[in-house]
């Protein structure tokens, strides 16, 4: 089952989601649906005495109801106790709560507006758009942001078509990317900043960003010129690409006396903007 994990807003709370693109459905974690709908100190105890009263009456959407990996808070993939569209909103139904009617319309849209993207991808960058906006990033940021998917995705179709194999040596390429123009591998990059498992370009400041679009558009356009045959000739276009970026790197530090790559995070950017405008 090919997953794709996922954080929804639901009146600005997290709401941890996975899309199984296999049988093309939602799952949502309960915790978190159940954390929205009652506003609970502690969510989890709320879901184990439902789910115990729920399977002593016999319910059979608590039966169905199974376990998937998420990202918990810690940063860490745990399993946790998930229901499709359907089953949440059955278990809605036994939840108390002025908020069940607005959540079953925002679940609503969830399943309409994936339908959509399948059929417009265009949309699922209006939506990224909008979620980053609710998230407190700046436009200008935003814009940064998305146009380094539109890049990346650039990059790993060129891999695809150079007969590069998703999963590890789309991550080991990537590493030497980032190694070749930062200095820093994935790994180092987001220990740097203080990351687990948060994606490492969404806590990227714009210049990291602009650098590391750079480093990704300069391999994708080397290995069209070159047409590199093996593995081993794509890492050694990585690095050529990423050297292009690092060259920018050094001669922007020279110029400002400023060093790019920073421990800078989008906490602690988001927590920056928030006091400037509260000045």
């Amino acid at each position: 089952m090919k997953q794709e994990n996922a954080i929804q807003l639901f009146e600005n709370k997290k709401v941890r989601t996975l899309w199984d693109a296999e049988n093309e459905k939602w799952f949502f974690s309960i915790i978190d649906a159940v954390a929205v709908l009652t506003e609970s100190v502690d969510p989890n105890a709320y879901w184990r005495k439902l789910k115990q009263r729920l399977k002593q009456e016999g319910n059979e959407t608590v039966t169905n109801c199974h376990g998937l990996k998420m990202v918990a808070p810690d940063g860490k993939m745990r399993l946790t106790d998930v229901a499709d569209t359907e089953q949440l909103f059955r278990l809605i139904q036994s939840i108390p709560s002025p908020k069940a009617e607005p959540f079953k319309l925002w679940l609503a849209q969830i399943a309409a507006e994936r339908l959509d993207e399948m059929q417009d991808p265009e949309l699922t960058i209006d939506r990224a758009l909008e979620q980053y906006l609710q998230l407190g990033y700046s436009e200008n940021w935003i814009n940064q942001r998305l146009k380094s998917i539109e890049i990346r995705k650039e990059l790993t179709d060129e891999w695809k078509s150079r007969g590069i194999k998703e999963g590890q040596q789309f991550a080991t390429l990537t590493d030497i990317i980032s190694k070749s123009w930062s200095g820093k591998t994935t790994k180092e990059y987001k220990l740097l900043k203080g990351l687990k498992k948060e994606n490492l370009r969404d806590n990227m400041t714009n210049t990291e960003l602009i650098l590391n679009m750079l480093a990704e558009a300069s391999t994708k356009d080397i290995s069209k010129a070159v047409n590199p045959e093996t593995f081993e000739d794509s890492k050694e276009v990585a690095k050529q690409g990423g050297n292009v970026a690092n060259v920018a790197r050094k001669e922007l530090e020279a110029k400002t006396g400023k060093k790019v790559v920073t421990e800078l995070n989008a906490k602690t950017l988001l927590n920056q903007k928030k006091e400037i405008d509260n000045i």
